[in-house]
């Protein structure tokens, strides 16, 4: 049986191909091909593999963009680290996956299953393909924060943070209650942690919450000002560079 891995983690290839051998010594495990252009490349010149085990995060992007170049008729293992709630477009369009570092007791039942379905044709539809995209896709904003208060640690909601401000070079977190708390983070990191559906980068300074927004009133020189709350102990501008993609972000 011709076995084809799609995985550009060198370590996670051999132990994979070490793992089949010794469940199946009749296994010929190729590759491993580590990209998908290198992976469209090779289906497209060689026979169809009995079965292809295929990393879900390569080199060049998401394996899913193969299926989108070529078609496969061959069975496919997906194999990958995202933890198993991220996974129910799998379970929901019957394709099979192993997590990260794979286990040979898992392997063992992957296998099984395939010589279960051996000889049926298992084609993988466009529409799964495309919920599998979406589903991987999504970019994966942070819902809490650790913050130390004296000498013990715990942790605010990002969805109930007001706003983010910077402050003698520190961040911090305006609550509701009018409790600030410093933040391990940098306002540019922020922007890219908190969910641009809730939260907008109004300046350099400041990162609200559309929550906290109570006044918006035009400012000279086609900026904006803003009134939040809880009220900050300076003006809130928007940039003027940022004033169209602030209205349009208001408007959602």
């Amino acid at each position: 049986m011709n076995v084809l891995i799609i995985e550009d983690e060198q370590p996670a290839a051999r132990r994979l191909k070490q793992l089949l051998e010794a469940e199946q010594p009749g296994i010929q495990a190729l590759g491993p091909i580590d990209s998908v252009e290198a992976a469209v490349a090779w289906l497209r010149r060689n026979p169809a593999p009995d079965l292809l085990f295929l990393d879900i995060q390569l080199a060049d992007g998401l394996s899913f963009d193969i299926f989108s170049q070529v078609d496969i008729q061959a069975p496919v293992i997906f194999t990958t680290a995202y933890d198993q709630y991220t996974l129910k477009a799998f379970k929901l369009n019957s394709i099979d996956y192993l997590l990260k570092p794979i286990e040979p007791e898992e392997l063992a039942l992957a296998l099984d299953k395939f010589g279960r379905l051996f000889g049926k044709k298992q084609s993988i539809g466009i529409d799964a393909i495309k919920s599998m995209i979406q589903a991987f896709s999504q970019p994966d904003y942070k819902e809490r924060f650790i913050i130390k208060t004296g000498q013990q640690l715990t942790y605010i909601r990002a969805e109930d943070i007001f706003y983010c401000y910077s402050e003698d070079g520190l961040a911090f977190a305006q609550m509701a209650s009018r409790k600030r708390h410093a933040i391990d983070y940098t306002l540019d990191q922020l922007e890219n942690l908190l969910n641009p559906r809730d939260f907008f980068r109004l300046n350099r300074k400041v990162i609200a919450h559309i929550q906290s927004i109570r006044k918006v009133e035009p400012y000279f020189n086609s900026r904006l000002i803003l009134e939040l709350d809880p009220g900050a102990p300076f003006d809130i501008i928007v940039s003027r560079d940022r004033v169209n993609d602030f209205k349009s972000w208001l408007d959602k």
